[in-house]
């Protein structure tokens, strides 16, 4: 069989609107550069705003004891004259605000109430000596919860102009069951500062507000070893 004739290709007639000039050749450089940097800022931009919703955003985060679940507890706070002269409200505030957030959110089975804990340091002044057997089965309970507050400062010593809170402790806790119960069975160090800023003060921010924020850092960190909580990216305290 003869071999079909190709089918014809249209001429297309030659045009200098086709044929690059020799300005759109240099352009054409100069354009790729362009494009290249936009997307350089563009590719800061996207990575700036993925930044900063990572720094405002949180996180889940476990508990690091968790012992409380399906336990009876009590919450039991010391603190040194000292602190208790300038701040005497702070081992009741302290007292009341553990008990309620561990109430809420560490899964415990009981609680011994703040008042009668409070109640019972009142009544046994010396109880910060005694053992810490003797100290769960006093208050009858399968775990305590003790707070001790080693620092609380609002000012740097010899500057009382500018505020430079500081509240620091240990927070530990007594288990009746362990083979050491005269022994703490976990303890984690707890640090807070407030204000954010430096230079700020007493004319700038009433002395309420400072004790206040401190003594809600302070509590909310050491509550958080307890139970599974949201916890800021990037912590200010």
């Amino acid at each position: 069989m003869a071999a079909r004739n190709p089918l014809p290709v249209a001429a297309v007639p030659f045009s200098p609107m086709l044929t690059p000039t020799r300005s759109t050749i240099a352009f054409l450089p100069l354009a790729a550069i362009l494009l290249g940097m936009a997307g350089c800022q563009f590719g800061q931009l996207i990575g700036g705003m993925a930044g900063s919703a990572e720094r405002q955003g949180s996180h889940k985060v476990t508990p690091k004891y968790k012992g409380l679940t399906g336990k009876s507890f009590a919450v039991i706070v010391a603190a040194d004259r000292a602190i208790q002269a300038d701040f005497p409200s702070i081992i009741p505030v302290v007292t009341l605000e553990m008990t309620a957030r561990l109430s809420k959110f560490a899964g415990a089975s009981g609680v011994l109430p703040a008042t009668e804990v409070l109640k019972y340091q009142s009544q046994h002044p010396g109880w910060v000596a005694k053992p810490m057997n003797d100290l769960a089965a006093d208050l009858g309970v399968e775990r305590v919860v003790y707070v001790d507050m080693q620092d609380f400062s609002m000012t740097d010593p010899g500057n009382p102009y500018i505020y430079n809170g500081v509240v620091s402790g240990a927070v530990h806790v007594i288990e009746v069951e362990s083979p050491t119960p005269s022994e703490f069975t976990f303890g984690e160090s707890v640090r807070v500062k407030y204000p954010d800023a430096s230079g700020v003060s007493p004319t700038q921010e009433p002395r309420n507000n400072v004790l206040s924020e401190l003594s809600r850092r302070f509590i909310e960190r050491s509550a958080w070893l307890f139970y599974e909580h949201e916890e800021p990216n990037v912590i200010k305290y």
